[in-house]
């Protein structure tokens, strides 16, 4: 649990106001490779969203990592629930109906903390837009 805490801290560094469902937005920073959040579901005490980069490969977008995190404000855990991390095999915890991936489990989860570590280092942010703007 205290991995899924961490990632929690680092998610609210990340992205300090969950936005609506439907956001969409991208972070810039210069020398850095843009970072995309895509707020699939936000409600009182969960939200999921998508985190990944974007390359154009062969004329066609490729995200990876690809991750799926669900966010669990009441609880304050953030846990992924899918992944497309690259040269490993997808990651799904919801097609997991046993629960025997645990291993995995840790392994995806601990990606995510190295992850949103990184990018916060490199100065990425989803900041609400200023008042009135």
């Amino acid at each position: 649990m205290d991995l899924y805490e961490r990632n929690y801290m680092m998610m609210r560094c990340l992205v300090p106001v969950m936005p609506v469902t439907g956001f969409d937005g991208v972070s810039r920073m210069d020398g850095a490779t843009d970072l995309h959040l895509r707020v699939s579901e936000r409600f009182r005490f969960t939200s999921e969203v998508m985190l990944t980069y974007r390359f154009e490969r062969d004329g066609e977008i490729v995200c990876e990592p690809d991750l799926r995190v669900r966010v669990y404000h009441d609880a304050r855990l953030a846990e992924v629930m899918t992944a497309h991390p690259r040269h490993a095999p997808a990651f799904d915890l919801e097609g997991d109906a046993a629960g025997g991936r645990v291993c995995e489990r840790w392994r995806v989860n601990r990606f995510l903390f190295k992850w949103l570590g990184y990018c916060l280092r490199q100065g990425h942010g989803f900041r609400p837009p200023p008042p009135g703007g």
